[in-house]
């Protein structure tokens, strides 16, 4: 089994369990963190031994989405370097979504922006009722561009539009109620739940099971190219863009933004 500096990965009965463990950091999306998710998954699925991934989290947060200080960096990278770390993104997810094993997210906390994918692209997902769920992008003046497509796909574009254009927090409740959650659970019953559903998957044939996922992600893949490819454009011109670097200062700082980009109208209507 592979060692990981960011992950704990154990594999058991017929499972790899991969825990995100960046604790202090709530499990914040560092690059380095999404090279080796990545990597974990595609190490899951290319082992024949492996049925089910599980993906949890250390600590009381899930996964605060990307790391806001390899954000706070990117004001002096290139347009290529803008890319290449919107494609890591990008590649994680589409890796998580395309996964042919069954996936299990087991969210014992809060899961934000990318977090929020990661928790919802999984083919179940467990939520504490205290989790919290948001695409808080437009909150620094980012695009929720990459999880966009799935989160259309999954809950049609007027709620999509909802969650993505006010940046708010939802309760796993209301994620359920939406269909992004699969089933909400007492805290001290969220490992039980997912072994109890480990075994009902392990039981069926992973034949017929990796057979539905292709069939059930074939419908979407010849648009969801084109769509990422869009996607990951808008993601990277974000990133150069002056109310994200004043979005992400503000959240740093621990005020309230000032937009560049609605300073024209201020003064208009001053």
């Amino acid at each position: 089994m592979k060692r990981y500096t960011t992950l704990h990965v154990h594999r058991d009965n017929g499972t790899h369990s991969i825990t995100l463990n960046r604790p202090e950091k709530r499990n914040a999306l560092s690059p380095e963190m999404m090279e080796e998710l990545t990597d974990a998954l595609r190490t899951a699925a290319d082992d024949p031994g492996c049925f089910v991934v599980v993906l949890c989290a250390a600590g009381s947060a899930f996964c605060a989405g990307l790391d806001l200080d390899h954000l706070e960096t990117l004001h002096a990278n290139t347009a290529a370097e803008h890319r290449a770390d919107t494609e890591r993104i990008a590649k994680l997810l589409r890796t998580l979504y395309d996964l042919p094993k069954p996936t299990i997210a087991a969210v014992n906390g809060a899961a934000i922006a990318g977090g929020m994918g990661l928790a919802t692209i999984c083919d179940f997902t467990l939520a504490v009722a205290e989790a919290k769920f948001g695409y808080t992008e437009v909150r620094i003046g980012f695009v929720p561009a990459i999880v966009s497509s799935y989160l259309r796909g999954q809950i049609g574009d007027k709620r999509a539009r909802d969650l993505l254009l006010t940046g708010r927090l939802i309760s796993a409740v209301e994620a359920f109620e939406l269909g992004l959650v699969t089933r909400v659970v007492d805290e001290q019953d969220l490992m039980d739940e997912v072994r109890r559903l480990t075994r009902t998957l392990i039981r069926n044939s992973p034949a017929a099971i990796q057979a539905t996922k292709r069939l059930l992600t074939a419908h979407v893949n010849h648009h969801l190219d084109e769509e990422m490819e869009m996607a990951i454009a808008a993601n990277a011109e974000a990133r150069t863009t002056d109310d994200f670097k004043e979005g992400i200062r503000a959240f740093l700082e621990k005020r309230n933004p000032e937009w560049p980009s609605a300073q024209p109208a201020k003064v208009a209507a001053g």
